[in-house]
């Protein structure tokens, strides 16, 4: 009986050994994976700060553009206003701009007013539109070549002091707003660009709480996982401590059972040789002393 619950003993403590390096490798696992969801949690919240910082240059980029196109169109406005005041001179004057080389013999040249509002279309369209590079450069082609027309509209007003006083100022608008517009298209790239890294940066964030997300059901799997080895550790360790009491039961009982057995035998002798002592045989001093043991004498 005492071999075999030493056997069931022997095996229940492999087992527990068994869950306590399952417990400990899975609450390692555990611990790594918090520690990987912590960083990407990290990772996340400085994407979404790096978001919103963009997104704040982007907004203050449109602001600026928003305000440098009022102070721009203020200037074309401006601007519109003396080259309109120089078509009615020209009409009421009776002057009439000399065609162009390319142009047909009896083809009028369009007004100043007119080549504003075509330069400033298609400065809108460059601003706004998206178009490629060649397409690009075809219209800032197109608006140097309407400003070389407005230049030669000048230079033919050059005798009339009042037009050409009208066209010099309406120039400087002219080129104030020019200015401007170059202003607005910096700005409006630079929004463009802050706001592409804004949502790079979301983008970026919304991987990385995925990657966070995934990470924390594996700590979760591998936590439950923990607790579970753990659990059936503690039922082991129980078990143990239940087979020990019950081997420390028998121990004690077969001790017993052994000095009794042996306290019998040990009284058989010594009587045997206190009846030889008292036939007059003589007694070793082992004799005496087991006869003291056995408290004959």
């Amino acid at each position: 009986m005492t071999e075999d619950l030493v056997e069931k003993r022997k095996t229940l403590l492999a087992e527990s050994e068994e869950h306590k390096t399952k417990r400990n490798e899975l609450n390692a696992q555990a611990s790594q994976f918090a520690r990987e969801r912590n960083e990407l949690n990290a990772a996340t919240r400085q994407y979404v700060e790096d978001a919103q910082k963009n997104k704040e240059l982007r907004d203050q980029a449109n602001n600026d553009v928003q305000s440098l196109k009022e102070k721009r169109n203020e200037l074309n406005d401006k601007a519109n206003a003396l080259f309109e005041e120089v078509d009615t001179m020209r009409a009421e004057s009776g002057v009439v701009a000399a065609p162009a080389a390319s142009s047909a013999p009896h083809e009028k040249k369009p007004s100043v007013k007119e080549i504003q509002r075509q330069i400033e279309q298609l400065e809108e369209r460059q601003q706004t539109e998206q178009m490629s590079k060649e397409k690009e450069n075809e219209i800032v082609d197109k608006i140097k070549q309407l400003r070389a027309e407005l230049k030669d509209q000048a230079v033919e007003h050059e005798q009339n002091k009042e037009i050409r006083g009208r066209l010099i100022e309406a120039r400087d608008f002219r080129k104030q707003a020019s200015s401007l517009h170059a202003e607005v298209t910096e700005k409006a790239e630079l929004a463009q660009k802050h706001h592409d890294l804004m949502v790079e940066c979301y983008r970026k964030a919304d991987k990385s709480r995925e990657g966070a997300d995934a990470k924390h059901k594996q700590f979760v799997e591998a936590q439950e996982a923990a607790d579970s080895e753990h659990k059936a550790f503690l039922e082991c360790q129980k078990s143990l401590r239940d087979y020990d009491k019950v081997l420390t039961g028998v121990r004690n009982k077969q001790k017993k059972v052994k000095a009794v057995k042996e306290n019998k035998s040990a009284r058989k002798e010594a009587e045997t040789i206190f009846n030889a002592f008292k036939s007059g045989e003589k007694l070793t001093t082992e004799d005496l002393l087991k006869l003291q043991r056995s408290k004959l004498i």
